[in-house]
């Protein structure tokens, strides 16, 4: 598809330094033109925003995995997702796979075939997307030969997580929900838990692992991260292996540490939309009241990040241009994408248009070209 040549009149525009207001926009060759071009599209009752740059979502999974055992059809997976992404007005998408002993979708195998399914589906995408590896610490025996296969699968973020259930398993008590979780896996339950207890007892080994790991990466010119911080010291940790990025800060201690370091601080867009976090961590909005957020993630669900702008200029706790910067600009920094996240001029074409009652998205446009149009607004495109 070519991107398009013409000029949007008639509606709001959020443009850098100018907050909301009406204003032509001219697009052509897939970015922001300084001069009127094309022929003209009228947009008056409409909104236009950058586009929203999810730099985290796990959403995903139930595409590419809609029940157990159905997982044949991996790039129809993946052209699916890019579907529900331009519905809900995102231009840049984070893909976050997970490589963990959890198996099923979340297994190391299966990682594979996802970032193979990402590349090969590239160039019959018009939202740019790109992958996310998220590391279990405790896998030890999968250090050796990761960077390598994170190079050969072009994957330039890497995220760190622990998920393993620390405390029962110090105690030798399997984990609730146990049986299910090894089913999903393939494995026997007592054979997983054997597994899990034997990744446990080598806790005292991951720290020098990651140390090394984490080298290597950065030599790769990989960006990293941690998730679920709970500490400062836990940040500073991972600071000083240049994991700069803080995802999801389960605490104010973890996201003021992060904060006062410079480092970034990504917060899950679900935690604003229901006013706390599922999981009874530090809610998204206190952060983000105590300035202690840069980018809001859809994490699980991908309607967040429009959703969570939008509260938050409509409660007051933040301006339309500073919340919408949070799923734009913001995300834009935080993965050092200087080509995209504000409508000014040079920028590439990367725009959501919503309805200006409603705020429902009329429209996506990613690189000047649409991913995403419904409705009446499709007859002023048409024309």
């Amino acid at each position: 598809m070519t991107a398009l040549n013409l000029t949007l009149t008639g509606a709001e525009v959020l443009l850098p330094d100018q907050g909301i207001t009406h204003a032509d926009l001219s697009l052509a060759d897939g970015v922001i033109q300084s001069d009127h071009t094309g022929r003209s599209v009228d947009l008056s009752g409409y909104l236009v925003l950058p586009g929203i740059i999810d730099l985290h979502g796990d959403g995903f999974e139930r595409h590419i995995a809609p029940r157990r055992g159905a997982m044949k059809q991996m790039e129809e997976g993946i052209l699916s997702v890019e579907a529900e992404l331009a519905a809900n007005g995102i231009t840049t998408a984070v893909l976050a796979q997970f490589h963990s002993w959890e198996g099923g979708v979340r297994g190391p195998e299966f990682a594979g075939q996802v970032f193979d399914a990402i590349a090969s589906v590239k160039d019959r995408v018009v939202t740019d997307l790109m992958p996310q590896l998220r590391f279990e610490t405790h896998m030890l025996d999968d250090y050796a030969g990761l960077p390598e296969r994170i190079a050969k699968w072009q994957v330039p973020y890497v995220v760190f997580n622990d998920h393993l259930p620390h405390d029962r398993l110090a105690e030798g008590r399997k984990p609730p929900r146990l049986t299910g979780q090894a089913l999903k896996a393939g494995r026997n339950p007592d054979v997983h838990f054997e597994m899990l207890l034997s990744m446990h007892a080598r806790t005292a080994e991951v720290p020098a692992a990651l140390d090394d790991l984490c080298a290597v990466l950065a030599e790769q010119g990989v960006r990293m991260g941690s998730h679920d911080d709970t500490t400062a010291q836990t940040r500073a940790d991972w600071r000083a292996r240049g994991a700069q990025i803080a995802e999801f800060p389960e605490t104010p201690e973890a996201a003021e540490a992060a904060r006062a370091s410079g480092d970034y601080i990504i917060l899950g867009s679900p935690n604003v939309v229901r006013g706390g976090s599922h999981k009874g961590n530090a809610s998204a909005l206190d952060l983000i009241a105590m300035g202690y957020c840069d980018a809001l993630a859809s994490d699980y669900h991908y309607p967040s990040p429009r959703r969570a702008a939008l509260m938050l200029a409509k409660s007051g706790l933040v301006d339309l241009a500073g919340a919408w910067g949070l799923v734009s600009s913001g995300p834009a920094r935080v993965l050092g994408l200087r080509d995209r996240g504000t409508l000014a001029h040079g920028q590439r074409a990367d725009l959501v248009i919503l309805d200006a009652e409603t705020h429902r998205v009329a429209a996506t446009l990613a690189g000047g070209r649409v991913s995403y149009m419904a409705g009446d607004i499709a007859a002023r495109f048409v024309g």
